[in-house]
């Protein structure tokens, strides 16, 4: 009887320890990528290129709602330097959703909201591939999307 308690007990608290190791694990990764995508925003914001190149990967790749595509980080920094003066406003994204493929890997999904000058509004989707690379996380990818409404 006592070996059939410590058993279960033993059981109940491996469990409880790898759950927990899990989800503090998840929650790092988490905010590690609501950093990056942040970072990715200000630097949007201010037309940092010097942050741009730091969390971009070298091949990232970028298309467009307008079917632009943008290969390497030189394309993709111009192009976006490019948009942000031509498509003046306040540029928001707000992460939906995540994926963790595996501890180096992950695909983001989130409103792309842009508040034009004019007071009109632009509501899209973006979807981040993320690569842990060198000891960062960096976006690897990304996918913009307008969504297009039936009447």
């Amino acid at each position: 009887m006592k070996n059939i308690f410590l058993t279960i007990i033993f059981n109940v608290l491996v469990t409880t320890f790898n759950y927990a190791q899990e989800a503090g694990t998840n929650n790092n990764l988490e905010q590690d990528i609501y950093s990056l995508i942040d970072k990715y925003s200000q630097a949007r914001e201010k037309n940092d290129t010097v942050l741009l190149k730091s969390i971009l990967t070298a091949e990232v790749d970028q298309l467009v709602s307008s079917g632009e595509w943008r290969k390497g980080i030189d394309a993709s920094i111009k192009g976006m330097l490019r948009s942000s003066e031509n498509n003046p406003g306040t540029r928001q994204i707000k992460i939906e959703k995540m994926r963790f493929i595996n501890s180096d890997f992950g695909i983001v999904d989130a409103r792309y909201e842009i508040k034009n000058t004019d007071g009109t509004e632009r509501n899209m989707w973006s979807t981040f591939i993320v690569v842990y690379d060198v000891g960062m996380w960096k976006i690897t990818a990304i996918r913009n999307m307008l969504p297009s409404r039936r009447q």
